[in-house]
């Protein structure tokens, strides 16, 4: 084989974790539709461009970055050049809600899968990466986290897990921003420059994020060590109780699970 690592699609997120890999790997080989857009990258990267069939024949780790709804064609694709290999392989997928168990029907060969679910604080190096692994030795294992690392953060998960666990991190950046918006415009109200509150908004997101983090204290009791007896945060978590707020974010992390299982049905 050729190349150590190849990428079949690199968008946003195929794109990020191209560039995580290649922080740790030379061997890298990229592929895309239109095929310009690979180009522009290994560019950037400083690696090599080709097709969806060179990435499958040459590549020890075949990366397939690509949308749920077009990763079955993209398998039968690479099918036939898969099933005439006689080395050793591993396929890596991105595609949500797509069982390992379809990505073997679908290409009809029998290789170590892994399948991820990332998600887009990959583009920072502070991602959640969700990994499982299937056929896949120690030593292939030790080589992924190594050529991943850089994304961010690797955590081995069952697959029965992966869908509900992805509802929370795959999805959970866009219900942060969500956050973010509506306190920076609620400091906006009382009269605070729009652009500072938004910088107030992500760095007090951000910093309470890390605390909870690095102390490893329970959630709740961080949020009552803020809430002084009568106090300001008092009145305003008053206010989220009220609107069942807490209900509200479980409620959009079950309807995205949900629809990763319908997805997976497709």
């Amino acid at each position: 084989m050729s190349y150590k690592i190849g990428f079949i699609g690199t968008g946003v997120m195929g794109g990020a974790l191209a560039r995580a890999v290649r922080k740790s790997e030379n061997s890298v080989l990229l592929s895309n539709v239109p095929k310009s857009v690979a180009d522009d990258l290994a560019n950037e990267l400083d690696c090599a461009a080709g097709d969806n069939m060179t990435v499958a024949k040459e590549c020890e780790y075949i990366v397939l970055a690509v949308k749920p709804q077009i990763i079955r064609e993209v398998l039968s694709e690479i099918a036939p050049v898969l099933k005439s290999r006689t080395d050793n392989y591993v396929l890596i997928t991105i595609a949500a809600g797509i069982a390992i168990e379809t990505v073997r029907q679908e290409t009809g060969v029998y290789c170590p899968v892994i399948r991820l679910m990332p998600n887009t604080p990959v583009l920072v190096g502070k991602g959640v990466i969700l990994c499982v692994f299937d056929g896949a030795n120690s030593s292939q294992k030790e080589e992924f986290f190594r050529m991943f690392k850089a994304a961010g953060f690797c955590d081995e998960i069952n697959e029965g897990d992966i869908d509900a666990a992805g509802a929370l991190t795959g999805c959970g950046p866009a219900f942060a921003y969500i956050t973010m918006n509506s306190l920076a415009s609620g400091a906006a109200e009382c009269g605070i420059d729009p652009e500072k509150a938004k910088k107030y908004a992500e760095l007090t997101l951000l910093g309470a994020a890390e605390l909870a983090f690095q102390s490893g204290r329970d959630l709740e009791e961080l949020k009552q060590a803020v809430c002084s007896p009568k106090g300001t945060t008092v009145e305003g978590v008053a206010v989220l109780e009220e609107r069942k707020v807490r209900s509200a974010f479980a409620d959009a992390v079950r309807a995205s699970y949900k629809r990763s299982l319908e997805l997976g049905k497709k």
